[in-house]
């Protein structure tokens, strides 16, 4: 007659679950869900997964387990962007790029590569700069820098930000600041162009993180209060990375800028958005655009793809070895 312990055996499908507490150090770290599969001379091996962290489970003859971790697939989200900016319409000979970070869980994309005019971008870094050397002399800005700067930023006012530039020392002394902020592929414009500084969208999301995120060169007062300016723009210069929002918790800075020799534009736009309650970072610059008009609605749409990828949750991993997870 057949044992129990035989039948038991015998009835055991090809895959079963198995759950094993996990111990570390002598101590239960958590329960390891596993879809194992049965081999010849009682040993299975199977992939397990936890809400925290990934295992691979091995079941010996005698019942002994042992447990391994393996790399949890990822999600490529620069494909995903690149697959969202597919749709976005770019006029033959315009160029975008575009870089975004949620503040809340990490999660970034990027797309496009290469330098741009900054335009008016660079008056956020104009005045990053000038902030930094107040803080290194010990003093905050005076009532007139404070009144440039509130002009320079709210309404773009070019007259003030020449002042500034030229406060800061031009093209030296905002390459000087950078260093410290952490770009590294942003060069001044040379004498007086400060709009013609070149910039890349990566080092923009840099500025950008230097004003909202942690760890800045910046004090908690400087950033408090460039922040703040660009949450006071202009009415008609309310456009650009601002379309991402979903609601009026926004802040940017834009630029705009049409070549004399082309006839065509420059449109950047860069500021920090809120989604769904998380804070998000996104630089998107473009040149090579017919029309200002045509310039804002690419900047728009790109936008809003790229918090859209970066917000998106992870809802289940492919199966196949190496493929990102889908959302």
């Amino acid at each position: 007659m057949e044992s129990s312990g035989a039948r038991r055996r015998r009835r055991l499908p090809q895959y079963a679950a198995l759950a094993f507490v996990v111990i570390v150090g002598g101590a239960a770290t958590g329960t390891v869900y596993v879809q194992a599969q049965a081999h010849p001379g009682g040993s299975a091996v199977s992939s397990a997964a936890t809400p925290s962290a990934s295992a691979s489970v091995s079941v010996r003859a005698g019942g002994e387990a042992s447990v391994e971790p393996v790399a949890e697939p990822t999600v490529d989200r620069d494909a995903l962007l690149a697959a969202a900016v597919e749709s976005v319409a770019v006029e033959d000979g315009a160029r975008m790029s575009v870089a975004a970070l949620d503040l809340e869980s990490g999660a970034s994309a990027a797309y496009g590569d290469g330098g741009f005019d900054t335009a008016s971008i660079v008056k956020v870094d104009i005045l990053a700069a000038l902030l930094l050397q107040a803080q290194d002399a010990g003093r905050g800005l005076t009532a007139v820098e404070k009144s440039y700067a509130a002009a320079m930023i709210g309404s773009s006012d070019n007259t003030t930000a020449s002042a500034l530039w030229e406060a800061i020392g031009k093209a030296d002394g905002l390459d000087t600041a950078n260093e410290r902020l952490g770009l590294t592929d942003t060069q001044g414009g040379d004498g007086m162009y400060w709009g013609l500084t070149q910039t890349t969208a990566a080092d923009q999301l840099t500025l950008l993180g230097q004003v909202f995120g942690d760890g800045s060169a910046l004090s908690d007062r400087s950033r408090a209060y460039l922040a703040g300016l660009m949450e006071q723009i202009a009415v008609g210069q309310r456009w650009g990375v601002s379309a991402a929002a979903d609601g009026s918790a926004w802040a940017l800075k834009n630029g705009w800028l049409p070549r004399t020799a082309t006839g065509l534009w420059d449109i950047n736009s860069i500021g920090r958005v809120t989604v769904d309650g998380h804070d998000c970072l996104v630089a998107v610059l473009s040149d090579g655009n017919s029309t200002k008009a045509k310039g804002v609605s690419l900047v728009e749409a790109a936008a809003r793809a790229a918090v859209s990828v970066i917000t998106r949750e992870a809802v289940s991993d492919s199966p196949a070895a190496g493929a990102p997870a889908t959302s």
